[in-house]
């Protein structure tokens, strides 16, 4: 009942937004005037073109062809109609409405998985309100890395596949692998503690059982008994004492981790050997591409963006607010701070000074942000962190703050610590700084918080929801104009960067296609900033 159930509120919302999306903007926009062309030349059969634009692998594009091959299977069969005809822009987009659907059915399958105390109802709530999340209705990269329930080869098929559509899911298809090893040795510990602490109960009973039938015994055997007495005593504290370090701290898990995993390698090396071929076949890639990405590999260099670890904390917190934006929780963690002091003093301390440094020392500006006013991070970042030279300092109080308040609300601190440095080897890298980066980080995040207050998750809903509509509105009825460029702009959630493909370009944009990038940019640059500024700096960001 609760897919079901998912599955048509979902489809409530996703069928008439499509329908209107693609009444008033009938015609490829922002990033769709890169994606829709390539589908169609893969509707086409041409499987060799590709735009040398586009940074993401083709899963999608395949994932497309399905989509309209399933959709009319009759038409192909007595070739009525080919492949071309069908991939209009309209049909395309509705691959990510039927995406939604799916995808929440999948976010119902997870939530009942991590929390199989939960009842129907509450579930179907958690999977409609994590569906509301998302503006962009296609998000199959993010469930698709998540779906956590399926046996690990599945699994592992499941992480190559979302590699498939973009190459960052590496690092979450690992992620799940480590929580997947993690859980195996701890699960293997706590069992044999267990079994071990059976077996030293039965021999304390057993001994106690046959001394209590004895009444009277030599001096030689009283010696031998009392010997006996010695020896279970000391083996029950030790026991007890081995079992209370398996979750003694961050450093106890991680040992107890390592040395069972040691023992257990052959196991693991087999249950989890999909994962490892998965990553060698993604480091090849790597050494064969030159690149992670696959186009416009000098827009998109790796750089070390740490300020994106303060970004991503904040930005979980404020999309969550009954978690984490309470007084109760603030009160929590003051409590903890106090009772933990003077260790939590340092701790705050230190966050605080990496925090500063961060935010001073690396934090990018990419052209694509300065430069288009079609998304909510050129604002935030214009009227928010550049408001004034101080504002990025003044900020870094709240993403520690968030950090801490992530901490403390999720599970064990192993788990903590490989998120963190999952979210870190995604988003350091990036010089670009876009909310659909954080989808999925957000995700793991809030599914495994202990988060199951319906009245929370109402508030969640109702925040999504007007972000939704707000955005919908700004999207189809705010249109703009650029003075340099011709035809109708439109604000987004978010963008993949400048709309640059309104001017002709080459088929094969090489030395000639650079150099009218770089004069486009100009342009837009010094139509919006009204002069060139520190544009050159740019360029020698950028290596062009």
């Amino acid at each position: 009942m609760g897919r079901i159930a998912v599955a048509a509120i979902v489809s409530f919302w996703v069928i008439p937004i499509s329908i209107l999306v693609n009444r008033v903007v009938p015609e490829p926009y922002m990033d769709e005037i890169f994606h829709v062309p390539q589908a169609q030349q893969y509707c086409k059969g041409n499987f060799k073109s590709w735009d040398p634009m586009i940074t993401t692998p083709p899963g999608l594009y395949y994932l497309s062809l399905a989509y309209v091959a399933s959709l009319f299977p009759g038409m192909f069969a007595v070739k009525a109609v080919s492949f071309f005809d069908v991939c209009s822009t309209a049909v395309l987009r509705s691959t990510n409405g039927v995406l939604a659907v799916l995808c929440s059915i999948i976010l119902y399958e997870i939530i009942t998985y991590l929390r199989p105390a939960l009842d129907d109802r509450k579930a179907t709530l958690q999977a409609v309100v994590l569906a509301l999340f998302t503006c962009r209705f296609g998000f199959p990269k993010v469930v698709v890395i998540l779906h956590q329930s399926s046996p690990y080869l599945h699994l592992a098929k499941l992480g190559a596949f979302a590699v498939l559509i973009r190459q960052t899911n590496i690092i979450w298809m690992i992620f799940v692998a480590c929580i997947g090893v993690i859980n195996i040795t701890l699960a293997h510990r706590r069992i044999g503690a267990e079994v071990n602490e059976n077996h030293v109960s039965e021999r304390k009973n057993d001994f106690l059982t046959s001394t209590s039938s004895i009444s009277v015994g030599s001096n030689l055997r009283k010696r031998k008994s009392g010997k006996a007495v010695d020896k279970d005593d000391i083996s029950i504290p030790s026991t007890s004492s081995f079992s209370a370090t398996q979750t003694s701290g961050l450093l106890g898990e991680i040992q107890d981790i390592i040395l069972t995993s040691w023992h257990m390698k052959w196991g693991i090396l087999v249950s989890f050997c999909p994962f490892l071929l998965a990553l060698l076949a993604f480091i090849a890639f790597i050494h064969w591409n030159g690149s992670v990405v696959l186009g416009a590999k000098e827009a998109h260099a790796v750089s070390p963006h740490f300020a994106q670890i303060m970004y991503v904390s904040l930005f979980s917190v404020l999309l969550s607010p009954p978690l984490h934006i309470t007084f109760g929780q603030v009160a929590t963690l003051l409590q903890s701070f106090w009772k933990n002091r003077p260790l939590s003093f340092f701790q705050w301390l230190f966050a605080l000074t990496v925090g500063l440094l961060t935010v001073h020392f690396f934090s990018i500006a990419h052209p694509y942000l300065l430069a288009d006013n079609r998304h909510y991070p050129f604002y935030l970042w214009r009227k928010v962190i550049k408001a004034h030279w101080s504002m990025k300092f003044l900020l870094v109080p709240l993403y520690v703050y968030s950090w801490f308040s992530i901490f403390g609300r999720t599970q064990r601190k192993i788990w903590v610590l490989v998120y963190f440095l999952a979210t870190a080897a995604t988003l350091v890298p990036a010089p670009l700084i876009e909310f659909r980066y954080y989808t999925i980080p957000f995700y793991f995040l809030i599914l495994h918080s202990d988060n199951t207050d319906n009245r929370h998750w109402l508030l969640m809903g109702v925040l999504y929801m007007s972000l939704n509509v707000f955005t919908l509105m700004m999207f189809l009825f705010r249109p703009f104009h650029w003075d340099h460029e011709p035809g109708i702009q439109r604000f987004i959630w978010d963008g993949n960067g400048l709309d640059l493909t309104q001017y002709p370009r080459d088929p094969n944009p090489i030395g000639s296609d650079l150099s009218r990038f770089k004069m486009n940019l100009d342009r837009i640059w010094i139509s919006m900033c009204g002069s060139k500024m520190d544009l050159e700096q740019v360029w020698i960001y950028l290596n062009i």
